[in-house]
This record gives structure tokens, C-alpha cells and sequence, in this order.
């Protein structure tokens, strides 16, 4: 008697419904659960070196520190098991749907690799039409280019050359998000 292997597909079926169901209860959680604390947090000076990164895709590739230079770029530090990150990544569509193509934009989520099938059907499940990687094991336990930044959803702001010139840990709205773009010199 053998036992038949569990196919992956039905658990992607099952994470992807997961996420879209979370999202129908979300305004409504936002609204009641009140303002969340938010820390800013002091980046490396903007006439510092360029940050190096290189994170897998959920469609195979790799999003590179070279990919994103020439523009202001906004990386979303996010989870896939948290409601605030979904919201925040919606958030960072908006933006990418109203400063295309001044600004880039992606997600890097900070989960183990082994999470990859979970990251798909968060990306598919929430229909991001942007880069989402997965970080490595350095950058999620806060260590590598983005040293020290571990919680999500977090919010980092890189200039033209790739140099990280703000930081923000907590969600951000839409207009916070410009206002920050903004501040950081991407009008």
C-alpha cells in the first residue's frame, strides 16, 4: 500500500483564498483597531555608498540594486501572515498606479525561502503588479544592506543612485507615503 503525495497546487489554492478573504474584513479592522504606533527611523546619510541587494522573485528572477537605480525607488518590507502588510502593499500599488514611471516600487517579504509557494499566492492573491521578492536569510534577521530593519510593514525610500535616504517602521497611507517621496527629493 503506498500513500499518495499531497499535490502543493491546493495548498496555494487555500493561501491565495486565505489572503482575499482577510482582505474583505480589512477596512473594517483598520478603522476600528485605531492609529498604529509608527517609529521613523534615522537612515544612513544620503551621501553615503549606494545599498547592495539582490532578492529572488516570485516569478524566478531577481530584483538587483542595479535594477532600481536612475529612479526613486520604494521597497515594502511586508509578511504574508500580516493584515497590516496586506493593506500596506495595496497602499504601495496606489502609488506605483499615480507616479509611474518617476518611481519604483516592490515588495520584499521577510519570510524564509521555503515560504516561496506562500509568497506566490500572497502576490497573486492580492493581484501585485510589481516586483515582490523574498528576502534572504541575512536581511531577515535584520542584518545585510538594510541592517537593523526587521518588523513589518516597513517602508524604505532609495534615491537615484540607490542610496537609502529614508526609513519608516509601521504602515504607511497613501499621502504619507507621497509626503515622504516627497521630503526625500522624488517631486
Amino acid at each position: 500500500m503506498s500513500k499518495a503525495t499531497p499535490s502543493i497546487e491546493p495548498l496555494r489554492i487555500l493561501a491565495a483564498l486565505s489572503v482575499v478573504a482577510s482582505l474583505a474584513v480589512l477596512p473594517s479592522a483598520c478603522v476600528e483597531a485605531g492609529p498604529t504606533p509608527v517609529v521613523e527611523v534615522a537612515p544612513p546619510p544620503a551621501n553615503g555608498p549606494p545599498v547592495t541587494f539582490s532578492f529572488e522573485t516570485t516569478d524566478g528572477g531577481r530584483l538587483r540594486d542595479g535594477d532600481v537605480r536612475g529612479r526613486f525607488t520604494v521597497l515594502a518590507f511586508v509578511a504574508t501572515y500580516d493584515l497590516t502588510s496586506q493593506a500596506q502593499v495595496k497602499v504601495l500599488g496606489m502609488v506605483q498606479r499615480d507616479h509611474r514611471p518617476r518611481v519604483n516600487v516592490a515588495a520584499v517579504v521577510l519570510e524564509p525561502p521555503e515560504n516561496k509557494p506562500l509568497v506566490i499566492a500572497f502576490a497573486q492573491g492580492l493581484d501585485l503588479r510589481f516586483p515582490v521578492a523574498i528576502a534572504d536569510e541575512d536581511t531577515v534577521a535584520g542584518h545585510g544592506a538594510f541592517e537593523g530593519l526587521h518588523a513589518v510593514p516597513a517602508v524604505v525610500i532609495l534615491d537615484r543612485e540607490g542610496r537609502e535616504v529614508h526609513r519608516h517602521i509601521g504602515p504607511y497611507d497613501q499621502k504619507q507615503l507621497e509626503a515622504a517621496l516627497d521630503a526625500a527629493g522624488a517631486k
